[in-house]
């Protein structure tokens, strides 16, 4: 009796990681990255992005810097993702108030300059000041932008991908949603081609039918990603995002005293599990993994 086949091993590629077992890639040293680095590849992941929250653009220049000097002993990670600080404040979600900032020409930048390279992805609300142009020229320096934590309405985000943004920064997730009249920034998303759309398919952040509509809606154009932050394989208890305390609860983290999420303790495989169980067939969640993001990486 033959043995049954088992699926070939793939290349899987997270865009949207923030950290893993207490070190969050904003602040961790190189022994934190590493080890929760290692974290993710065990739980799936072959190459990831290192997402930094919203800070000071001082701070945001000194992390990129040090970061910097750590590639060379990070061979899994691919370069930085900046969710912020260019947010709506509306929809910021667990990012800090205090650290948005408007995406001047000079900010943009400083960031570029103290990446010198290593940024490969950013996220933007599109209805900031300047966020036309920063998109112009963050595109031009080889940067992906994402469209996210934004109330842009449906004309306003389709500009930025129109513009040179290619992915939406957790789709659904702090942004208006897909109304029958208000079709918004998934809407635009949706009918642009050239567009790729982030989910985080923890059972929390989207529901199933949502998960399984997406991908029947844009397929080839999903991209599984983690959002996992640094509780992620530690369990329940109190920690930190950005500066503000998170609680978690049967793996739901959230900001401490209310019911914003802060980002997920998922990994990977279980994405593929849950995107699986959803009602997606198995080989377009294995592609969401990993050729649909690692694309998406070498069109930079």
């Amino acid at each position: 009796m033959s043995t049954p086949e088992r699926p070939a091993a793939i290349e899987v590629v997270d865009l949207h990681c923030h950290g893993a077992l207490g070190h969050a890639f904003d602040d961790a040293d190189l022994e934190g990255v590493e080890a929760a680095v290692a974290f993710h590849r065990a739980h799936g992941t072959s190459t990831l992005l290192l997402s930094l929250v919203s800070a000071p653009i001082d701070r945001l220049e000194k992390r990129l810097s040090e970061i910097r000097g750590m590639t060379s002993s990070l061979p899994s990670v691919a370069g930085v993702h900046l969710e912020g600080p260019f947010l709506a404040d509306a929809r910021r979600g667990a990012h800090d108030p205090r650290a948005l900032a408007a995406p001047t020409a000079e900010t943009v930048d400083r960031l570029l300059s103290a990446a010198d390279g290593i940024l490969r992805q950013i996220t933007i609300a599109p209805e900031l000041p300047g966020a036309m142009d920063a998109i112009e020229t963050l595109v031009s320096a080889g940067v992906t932008v994402a469209v996210g934590h934004t109330q842009a309405d449906h004309d306003t985000a389709a500009a930025a991908f129109d513009r040179g943004a290619r992915l939406l920064t957790h789709a659904f997730n702090a942004m208006p949603g897909l109304g029958h009249r208000a079709p918004g920034p998934v809407g635009a998303a949706l009918e642009r081609d050239h567009v790729v759309l982030e989910v985080i398919a923890d059972g929390i952040h989207v529901h199933p039918v949502v998960i399984r509509t997406l991908f029947a809606a844009a397929p080839g154009r999903i991209a599984l990603v983690t959002d996992a932050m640094s509780a992620t394989g530690l369990g329940d208890g109190g920690y930190s995002l950005g500066g503000l305390e998170v609680e978690v609860h049967d793996g739901r983290p959230v900001l401490a005293g209310t019911d914003t999420l802060a980002g997920s303790t998922l990994t990977m495989e279980r994405a593929i599990e849950v995107a699986t169980a959803a009602g997606v067939p198995r080989d377009l969640a294995r592609a969401a993994a990993s050729t649909v993001p690692a694309r998406l990486l070498r069109a930079d």
